[in-house]
């Protein structure tokens, strides 16, 4: 019985608390890391606020093509957005840790575990979705590739095929959603590169919006949407990201002392 005198059943006992899992989600990876909960609550209400942007252009100007080909091109997009910002991350941790001087060369590499773990939990999500949908078109196993071995072996294939696919269409469902939240998690916390040194975040999240908006910029636009409203919404993204980015290195060098010479040891 809980502190309320009401009994829980163990099934929702042993139900995973979202409230926990994002407290978890959003704590410091280090005890020494700077956690600045204004910042923080900043980045993810611009997120918030982007994605509404987002979903009121779509509901309210007509699509240039039809939905499926938005769909698949919005994630040819992210997919292509995802490599360069990986790549983009990739250079820069990469420089920044070997411009510090010895020892805290050693000690930010030994902090790649968050950002590694980060990118590694978002191509395995990508990875099952592309694997489920494989499944559910029968690219990766058919009943043709089977034969037939008998009425009761058919209807066993049968049933493990609907068993089967049944489990893939509830996984992508599943899948989908959390595959884009964790992009939008790994994009928000520049793919958790502040593990490293708290600098890095503000340091890359220019970089990480405005290589998307380079893409945009070649590309038709998707939504016939008026010019004056179309590139306000695209310049709104990187600029509410350049600007939250210096005033965060600004404000970790007048509360914290945190600066980039620091940061190197130089």
């Amino acid at each position: 019985m809980n502190t309320t005198g009401r009994t829980t059943s163990a099934p929702f006992r042993s139900m995973p608390n979202p409230h926990a899992m994002a407290t978890r989600l959003a704590a410091p990876s280090r005890p020494d890391r700077i956690d600045d909960p204004v910042v923080r609550g900043l980045q993810w209400a611009r997120t918030g606020v982007g994605l509404v942007a987002t979903v009121w252009l779509v509901m309210a100007y007509p699509i240039t093509e039809g939905r499926e080909q938005f769909v698949l091109g919005k994630l040819e997009d992210l997919l292509f957005a995802g490599v360069i910002m990986f790549t983009t991350a990739f250079l820069a941790v990469t420089a920044f840790i070997c411009a510090a001087r010895s020892p805290l060369t050693g000690v930010y590499a030994r902090r790649l575990r968050g950002p590694l773990l980060t990118v590694g939990a978002i191509l395995l999500s990508f990875g099952a979705c592309w694997f489920m949908v494989a499944c559910l078109k029968g690219d990766v196993v058919s009943t043709a590739d089977i034969g037939y071995h008998g009425i009761l072996v058919g209807l066993l294939v049968m049933l493990l095929f609907l068993i089967g696919g049944l489990a893939c269409l509830v996984g992508l469902l599943l899948g989908v959603p959390l595959t884009l939240l964790l992009v939008v998690y790994g994009v928000n916390s520049s793919f958790r590169v502040g593990d490293v040194h708290e600098l890095l975040p503000p340091l890359l999240s220019p970089l990480l919006v405005w290589s998307p908006f380079g893409l945009a910029m070649l590309d038709d636009p998707e939504v016939a949407a008026p010019p004056l409203v179309l590139y306000t919404f695209l310049l709104g993204g990187p600029l509410s990201v350049t600007a939250l980015s210096v005033w965060e290195i600004r404000r970790l060098r007048r509360l914290y002392g945190v600066t980039l010479r620091s940061a190197l040891g130089r």
